[in-house]
């Protein structure tokens, strides 16, 4: 049932009792301080501040009414429900509850008044209202909208409700805002002109409980004065919580790595690597590498993202950087995602760096979850010992058990695939010696500018902008999935040419809930279809060891066509891959369409990527999946690509964030509010400078906990 704005007082446990499930629902949502409370902003309103007679409510609009019952049964057919008609003097209505309790019939007696709240419906037999909400009519109504909260099953609204207004109550009010700080930008006009924003405190009052009269689209676009006040501060705390970390991190320190000078005898190791690769560096890789080893040589924790679009040569800048610290006696990490990519970065990089090693009785070491237990124990030794001068794997990297003898430098692939906390594992390793290993972060998302500034705000940026010389452009097709006969022929040319091909599925297995394919139908489906030619599988269940073998079958050319599940989105590298087939490719994000599309036109051959999309049944896609489609077809830019999906779906898959839970922006758009961001940059260094303790104060009372995460 509904309620009129909720009296001042809230829920207050006994010391002595223990939480009601109520409570332990607050505190299992994260509201456990009154700011947090505060801060808990409703999903929608309802208007329960006028009686509107039924004679003028227009069909499909949600009404209230105050009317009395005269009549109420439980009928049988077409299915048991209770019906009850109520009349408000102008007209009559039809209230229908297909579930219902003895207290129902109770409450809705004939002659009981009461005041409804639901949606008007036409019908055959006049107006009526599904499950409307009621209670008995009478007592004053609420002079200000009702607030529909986000919650789950054990916390009514009603409770969540009288807790908001109690902590409004309890909240310290202290502005964190000094007056001699620049003003957010955004001010809006009123009828006595331009006002300025309105404190965080009337901004959040406002918010629970807006005045009937406010125009709802500026609350559902947020962009309503106490909207905007909002997002300044959430801006802000982020950005003092971003600039701090970036100050204490320059407080820290690390192990100075240069280059060991050339001899008459031998070159520094990096100049090895560089002699012996069978390309030369772009312009944009070697000034990335500049800039990576200038970091190196300072006693600063370097922290440090490196990102470039897919087959930019990210790796090889990552192992000319393991070569500087290598030479100077330490030990250099490299963590990957998945086995997959931790496999093919092993074998590129032993394959450049074991023999220049060798020379000086140290080699690189494979850690991964599946290890045997001999293998894994030989592994960590000579971790341990310093013998392995660089150490490649997946999470295994950074167990408790992995004992680094000096690890200097960490390098993460594809690091929005790690949760915060294991970055942060990764950067305790050099903890015994009182220092922090520099830290290189390699990304081939592209990260677009307002997403580097709000949650790279203490990273330095370096980005490879060109690919190597020979890359051919991938021509991307949009197919319905109608067509596929005419893609599966397709295929079967491009196999006849010696060319080989990926087929992405979404799924591994069946599932009821959506109708896909699936990588084990597809591949059965294409093994009948194109008969003579070797048809691989591989998915995210398949033992590494199985994954391993599929993997060297396809990259020595004895598969043609490779069916799989997105665990090739990142790292697999095969020249001779020509073309690329993505079913279902309306049901993925777009930077991992992109990642997908990057596996072909890595060889010399023309390639294509075919996108495979089903229709409803109407022959249409839905309007976001179109959106992505487009933007696939239109640009092979990462960067472009990054822009769009950030506007698609927001930050989240950039950051790694929802392995964390922690540290997505809850109230501020990345797409609208750049104004808002460029001010709040602005604001934190002077805030951390001439006023620290407002600047602590207001991280405090938006972080919490969770500044941490930020720092990662």
């Amino acid at each position: 049932m509904f309620a009129a704005t909720p009296p001042s007082s809230g829920p207050k446990p006994s010391a002595k009792s223990s939480p009601s499930p109520a409570q332990k629902a607050l505190q299992k949502m994260g509201l456990v301080r009154p700011i947090d409370l505060a801060l808990h902003l409703p999903l929608r309103y309802e208007d329960e501040t006028r009686i509107t007679p039924l004679k003028n409510a227009r069909e499909g609009s949600v009404v209230q009414i105050e009317a009395t019952v005269t009549a109420c049964d439980v009928q049988l057919h077409p299915r048991r429900q209770l019906v009850v008609a109520v009349d408000d003097g102008s007209a009559t209505c039809e209230l229908r509850f297909f579930s219902f309790y003895p207290s129902h019939l109770k409450a809705l007696a004939v002659g009981a008044q009461l005041r409804i709240r639901g949606e008007v419906k036409g019908g055959f037999w006049g107006r009526q209202m599904l499950h409307p909400a009621f209670r008995a009519a009478g007592g004053e109504l609420p002079r200000a909208l009702t607030p529909v909260y986000p919650t789950v099953a054990a916390l009514p609204q009603a409770y969540l409700r009288r807790a908001v207004v109690t902590a409004l109550q309890r909240v310290e009010w202290a502005e964190t805002l000094a007056p001699q700080l620049p003003a957010p930008p955004m001010a809006f006009y009123g009828q006595n002109g331009l006002q300025p924003l309105p404190s965080l405190r009337d901004a959040l009052t406002f918010l629970h409980h807006p005045a009937p009269d406010v125009a709802l689209a500026t609350l559902e676009d947020h962009s309503h004065p106490a909207w905007q006040r909002l997002k300044a501060e959430e801006l802000l705390a982020q950005q003092l919580s971003q600039q701090q970390s970036r100050r204490e991190r320059d407080r820290l320190r690390a192990p100075v790595l240069q280059p060991a000078p050339a001899t008459a005898d031998a070159l520094p190791l990096h100049e090895q690597l560089l002699a012996v690769l069978p390309f030369d560096l772009t312009a944009a890789q070697r000034r990335v590498g500049a800039e990576i080893a200038a970091d190196l040589a300072r006693a600063v924790p370097m922290h440090r993202l490196l990102q470039g679009d897919v087959g930019s040569g990210k790796t090889v800048v990552a192992a000319l950087a393991a070569c500087i610290a290598m030479d100077a006696g330490w030990q250099c990490a490299l963590m990957a995602p998945t086995e997959i990519l931790a496999e093919q970065h092993f074998a590129k990089l032993i394959g450049w760096l074991e023999p220049l090693l060798a020379v000086h009785g140290r080699c690189v070491a494979w850690l991964v979850g599946g290890q045997k237990k001999k293998e894994r124990a030989a592994m960590l030794a000579l971790v341990e010992s310093g013998e392995a001068a660089l150490v490649i794997g997946t999470h295994a990297v950074i167990q408790e058990q992995v004992r680094f003898k000096n690890l200097a430098l960490a390098i993460i692939d594809e690091q929005h695939r790690f949760g915060v906390a294991q970055r942060l594992a990764l950067r305790q390793k050099l903890a015994a010696h009182g220092m922090e290993p520099h830290l290189l972060m390699m990304s081939a998302t592209p990260i677009p500018r307002t997403l580097a500034m709000s949650y790279y705000a203490d990273l330095d940026v370096s980005v490879i902008d060109e690919l190597p010389p020979g890359r051919t452009p991938i021509v991307t097709k949009l197919i319905a999935d109608s067509r596929k006969d005419e893609v599966i022929a397709r295929i079967g040319a491009q196999v006849n040419a010696g060319r080989q091909v990926y087929w992405v599925c979404p799924l591994i297995e069946e599932s009821e809930a959506l109708d896909l394919s699936n990588a084990t139908a597809t591949h059965a489906d294409l093994s009948e279809a194109l008969p003579g030619v070797s048809v691989g599988l591989l998915h995210s269940r398949m033992a590494g060891s199985e994954k391993k073998a599929v993997m060297a079958e396809f990259s020595a050319g004895r598969i043609g066509v490779l069916v799989s599940t997105t665990v090739i989105e990142v790292g697999v590298d095969v020249p001779n891959a020509s073309l690329m087939v993505i079913e279902h490719a309306e049901r993925f994000g777009l930077s991992q369409l992109h990642q997908l599309r990057g596996r072909v036109g890595r060889g010399a051959a023309a390639s294509a990527c075919v996108l495979l999309y089903a229709t409803n049944d109407s022959g249409r896609v839905g309007e976001t999946a179109k959106e992505r489609l487009r933007a696939m077809a239109e640009t092979n830019d990462g960067f472009e690509i990054a822009r769009r999906d950030l506007e698609i779906r927001g930050p989240g898959e950039f950051l790694g964030a929802r392995q964390s839970g922690d540290a997505l922006l809850r109230f501020a758009d990345l797409a609208t509010d750049i104004a808002l961001l460029e001010w709040a940059r602005a604001v934190a260094p002077l805030m951390l400078d001439r006023f620290p303790p407002l600047a602590a104060q207001h991280v405090a009372r938006w972080l919490g906990g969770k500044s941490d995460y930020l720092k990662a």
